[in-house]
């Protein structure tokens, strides 16, 4: 298969540019707003961010059973959906922000309806933009290239939020009127970027099953074990990471006392980010995506033991922990699409039924669920702690906030790297799954073909000889 132009590799990253022009808007700042702005408590709102994000989770299978029942001879199976959903999520994100006093039970369900509905509309975008990434390419160098080009565009918006906005969480300001002003303007960054996805981003890879079947949906599950523990482990390293983002602004603001840290955090991830992107297809080829997931998510592990067990008067020592953990996180957060388009070829190779949908759909249900709990844990860890807004904290509260940036993110990453240890679908075997796939097409048997033993010759022995295993 062709190679990707740079054009459909940057076209593929803007997309997850403007997704994050909702999505990390409300990882980074919805906690602090709904505490902070909307006078929402830090219980209620760990719980609210819970209940939503499950319910995304949810949202995310609906989606993918919509993706995989869909085509469009013209615009394929994805585009459509990016090109007409993306507007009503740019201004749900508005709505999301722009929590009303109604009472305390008004202002809560206000919350709650808007979030969820946001969620939706995410999902809705979402779920086929990350399973267009499958369907452009079946080479796992340019696979990775579209996994740094879509981490390069997420930190871009990142950082951003980092360098302009985050200094502007102070106790006493004016936040409505901020956010307000940002979420707007977010709607037309995030409207062009989109349309500059659907122009350059295409599908390329051929299936032979245009609209699947809800038991071909399930069939392509039950029996793609790569996925399953690829979901478990991303789960766990989720929940880790949701937690450090929700609390890192009151880490830097309330433990470190040194909220203009938040800035220089943002520019040290995006140059990180911009440097790892290049070197990440390179890291592949050499060692497999496997090997980097687990080496990234043990760096990560490293940064959590510093933030938690550095004194709040060490600040550049947090801060360095910080670097450290961030600078594993978004390594794994590059080649776990990569690995997850991997488990669309299982899928086909097993069933002979290709569900780029359902099998996104479930990978990012997992995300999502680890995100509700991680985000969660995150607020009850300040509800424990005797977080109060706007004032000094407490020295439990501070312990409270550093337990969730540093101990939780690390005892989450260390299960999630026993997980990804007994992963068997390494880039060996896939190119032999790969092989066999064409083989099948090339020789136009595709109604006899046999549904994907593990123990069929070709596969088994190449996986055997490389590894030692066969996929399982």
């Amino acid at each position: 298969m062709k190679k990707l132009s740079k054009l459909s590799i940057a076209g593929y990253g803007a997309g997850d540019a403007a997704n994050n022009l909702a999505f990390t808007t409300a990882t980074m700042f919805l906690l602090v707003y709904y505490t902070d702005v909307a006078g929402i408590s830090a219980a209620a709102a760990g719980t609210l961010l819970l209940v939503v994000r499950i319910f995304d989770a949810f949202a995310d299978v609906f989606a993918g059973r919509m993706v995989d029942r869909s085509y469009s001879k013209r615009f394929g199976k994805f585009r459509p959906f990016i090109m007409f959903g993306s507007i009503p999520l740019l201004l749900l994100s508005v709505a999301t922000f722009s929590v009303p006093q109604l009472g305390e039970t008004g202002t809560l369900l206000y919350a709650y309806v808007s979030y969820a509905a946001l969620g939706l509309a995410y999902s809705l975008v979402n779920i086929p933009y990350g399973s267009l990434a499958g369907a452009m390419t079946q080479d796992p160098g340019d696979r990775a290239k579209l996994g740094s080009a879509r981490t390069v565009g997420a930190l871009l918006v990142g950082s951003a939020l980092g360098i302009f906005v985050a200094p502007l969480i102070k106790p006493g300001a004016e936040l409505q009127a901020t956010f307000t002003t940002i979420t707007l303007a977010f709607v037309v960054i995030g409207a062009a970027l989109y349309l500059f996805t659907v122009l350059t981003a295409r599908e390329r890879v051929h299936r032979t099953v245009p609209n699947v079947s809800f038991k071909q949906s399930m069939d392509t599950l039950k029996t793609n074990r790569p996925l399953l523990m690829l979901c478990l482990s991303s789960f766990l390293f989720l929940t880790g990471y949701m937690a450090l983002s929700s609390v890192q602004l009151y880490y830097l603001r309330d433990v470190l006392g040194r909220l203009d840290l938040y800035p220089v955090l943002a520019i040290v991830q995006l140059v990180m980010t911009l440097a790892l992107a290049p070197l990440m297809p390179r890291m592949v080829r050499r060692i497999g995506k496997k090997n980097v997931y687990i080496a990234a998510g043990t760096l990560s592990m490293v940064g959590g033991i510093i933030v938690f067990f550095s004194p709040s008067s060490m600040v550049w020592v947090g801060f360095s922990g910080l670097v450290v953990s961030l600078m594993g996180v978004m390594a794994v957060n590059i080649v776990v699409w990569a690995l997850e388009a991997d488990t669309v070829e299982y899928g086909e190779w097993k069933t002979g039924v290709r569900t780029e949908g359902i099998t996104y759909a479930l990978f990012s249900f997992t995300r999502k669920t680890g995100q509700a709990v991680g985000g969660a844990l995150a607020a009850y860890c300040l509800a424990v702690g005797g977080y109060t807004s706007g004032a000094t904290q407490s020295a439990e509260a501070m312990q409270g906030i550093q337990f969730a940036a540093g101990a939780l993110p690390a005892i989450m990453t260390v299960l999630a790297i026993v997980v990804m240890t007994k992963y068997k679908l390494t880039d060996a075997v896939h190119a032999q799954i790969v092989g066999e796939i064409r083989a099948r097409r090339s020789a136009d048997v595709r109604q006899d073909a046999p549904k994907g033993n593990p123990g069929t010759p070709e596969v088994a022995a190449a996986g055997h000889a490389a590894h030692g295993n066969k996929p399982s």
